[in-house]
């Protein structure tokens, strides 16, 4: 988690910035979703083709965990599958989903600072927290 503090001169500021990393996200989150679709179709051919071959061979599928590795805090899949990349995206989605639904409820809330009114002098110090407004300082300069 990166923590950051900002200064922008009005809530319209704040806002714009608000609406771009809402339009991003969108952005990042549709393609995500592409792509899991693209990966879950991969993997219910794979499961099937596996599921085929394990019985005309007359054996139970087994699910190893030979081709992972962990260096510290890092695993490392060897030779990795369609299940592996599907579990990687569906992280990623639940993620940038979670994310979304996070900006959307900041810049909601930011509403009632677009009523302020005469700004002049002020300035907004915002704490953010992964480019999600947590607080906003105002400071009169």
């Amino acid at each position: 988690m990166v923590i950051e503090l900002k200064e922008y001169e009005s809530a319209v500021d704040i806002a714009k910035f608000m609406d771009s990393e809402i339009s991003k996200t969108k952005s990042i989150l549709g393609e995500y979703l592409r792509r899991l679709d693209e990966i879950r179709n991969l993997t219910e051919r794979s499961k099937k083709i596996r599921e085929v071959v394990f019985k005309l061979a007359g054996k139970k599928s087994i699910q190893n965990s030979l081709g992972e590795i962990d260096v510290g805090d890092l695993s490392i899949i060897l030779d990795a599958n369609p299940f592996h990349e599907l579990t990687a995206i569906e992280k990623v989605v639940r993620s940038q989903q979670d994310r979304l639904l996070i900006l959307q409820r900041a810049r909601e809330a930011l509403n009632w600072v677009d009523q302020i009114g005469d700004t002049d002098g002020l300035k907004y110090l915002v704490l953010e927290s992964d480019g999600v407004p947590e607080k906003i300082l105002l400071k009169i300069s």
